[in-house]
């Protein structure tokens, strides 16, 4: 295994394989996560050709396996608020230190393979050396409660390379009012005397 970095990711076919491998990795995710969390063709695209996001790709030979996309500019990516990190880390913004993890995929295959980790250790070491602030949000489904999850095994990643500490942001929460009929709706009578009244 052997790691590259790309900023940006200018060859049209390398371009190819991550949108692959991109697609495969996320094929799940879409399906269990009610956000918008894969991106389309053009989105993945644009992503990838900005200068300022910095893309790192886990090669087994000629194959990618696994790949994390990092934006170092918070007023360039559209996920993050500036004002919020303007405000709460007003240092670290001002030194342009604010940086997000857009993506990090896994081709399935090999997911208990270490490419995680592989991966880990190369993209957060500049992180580290950087003094950045690494933002990243997760799914439910990688991130059930405020501890353990996804959330632990980066902690646990990033402190291979360096001192970091876990520092909870914020939890979104998604609910949906569900007005599919199960039956016919019949208005009561005081229904139409209060309809008939209203106009």
């Amino acid at each position: 295994m052997f790691v590259t970095r790309h900023s940006p990711v200018s060859d049209p076919q390398l371009r190819e394989q991550l949108w692959t491998l991109y697609r495969r990795a996320y094929a799940r995710t879409a399906e269990d996560a009610v956000t918008h969390e894969m991106l389309d063709r053009l989105e993945f695209d644009d992503q990838v050709l900005d200068p300022t996001n910095r893309a790192w790709v886990v090669w087994e030979g000629e194959l990618p396996i696994a790949m994390t996309l990092v934006a170092t500019d918070v007023k360039r990516t559209r996920w993050l608020s500036e004002l919020y990190f303007k405000k709460h880390f007003p240092e670290k913004f001002a030194t342009g230190r604010i940086h997000y993890v857009v993506w990090a995929v896994i081709d399935p295959a090999w997911t208990t393979k270490g490419a995680s980790l592989f991966l880990a250790r190369h993209a957060m070491a500049v992180e580290a050396r950087e003094g950045a602030l690494l933002v990243f949000d997760m799914p439910e489904e990688n991130q059930p409660n405020a501890t353990g999850g996804a959330a632990e095994l980066m902690t646990r990643m990033a402190r291979m390379v360096g001192e970091a500490t876990l520092i909870p942001l914020t939890v979104q929460r998604y609910f949906a009012l569900d007005f599919a009929p199960s039956a016919p709706a019949h208005e009561s009578e005081e229904d139409r005397t209060t309809a008939t009244t209203l106009q």
